[in-house]
């Protein structure tokens, strides 16, 4: 893509986001962005990087109601972050396995965990994961769980970049945000920044990539 075009495009993606907070009201577009499919069966429920320990744990109460008898993990990558803590001998552990400790703790028989071979960085990355391991499996459902603000996205980007039959129900976890009031604090405020951008990016098909170079 040419870079004017590129530009071009960012443009326009930023100032849809202007017109939607405009068009949609500001705590209307709060509600707007959290979503929850209905329920079913499922070959297994995936906990998406990101917001410890909420997301582990809706994924082990939905376990423990039997929807899917697995939960895949996903792990993501920052090699200059690790490089950097190895160089100063600081162990670190990755998001994942605290995620890990929350569902075993939660009643999750650790084998019935799986971390998803290969590491993302971003939910474009994650989606590509899990519609790779559906295949592999010739399964067709898997349950997604993620922040509620990030719930929309998540449905978006699976649609833009998954075709039938398989299919993403996704589902939120009990975290503290706020649709009514996000503007409220600085955390919601920006968590509804980056998903009404990001939902720009998708709908855009993608103009906006993330510079792996720099992770």
């Amino acid at each position: 893509m040419a870079p004017r075009i590129k530009r071009i495009l960012v443009l326009l993606i930023v100032l849809g986001l202007v017109a939607a907070i405009a068009l949609l009201g500001m705590s209307r577009i709060g509600y707007w962005l959290i979503v929850a499919d209905p329920l079913e069966r499922a070959a297994a429920i995936v906990v998406l990087s990101g917001d410890m320990p909420f997301r582990a744990i809706e994924a082990a109460a939905l376990y423990g109601e039997k929807w899917a008898p697995e939960i895949w993990l996903t792990r993501e990558s920052r090699p200059m972050l690790d490089a950097e803590l190895k160089r100063l001998r600081i162990h670190h552990l990755h998001e994942d396995e605290y995620s890990r400790q929350v569902l075993t703790r939660s009643g999750v028989p650790d084998a019935a965990i799986r971390l998803l071979d290969g590491e993302i960085i971003n939910t474009v990355d994650e989606i590509d994961l899990i519609r790779a391991e559906l295949a592999r499996r010739h399964a067709n459902v898997v349950i997604i769980v993620t922040s509620k603000v990030h719930t929309r996205r998540v449905r978006a980007t699976w649609h833009a970049l998954v075709e039938q039959p398989l299919r993403a129900i996704v589902r939120p976890a009990p975290d503290r945000y706020d649709g009514a009031r996000w503007w409220r604090n600085t955390y919601d405020a920006l968590s509804v920044s980056r998903e009404v951008f990001g939902l720009m990016n998708v709908w855009a098909g993608f103009p906006v990539k993330p510079d792996r170079q720099r992770l």
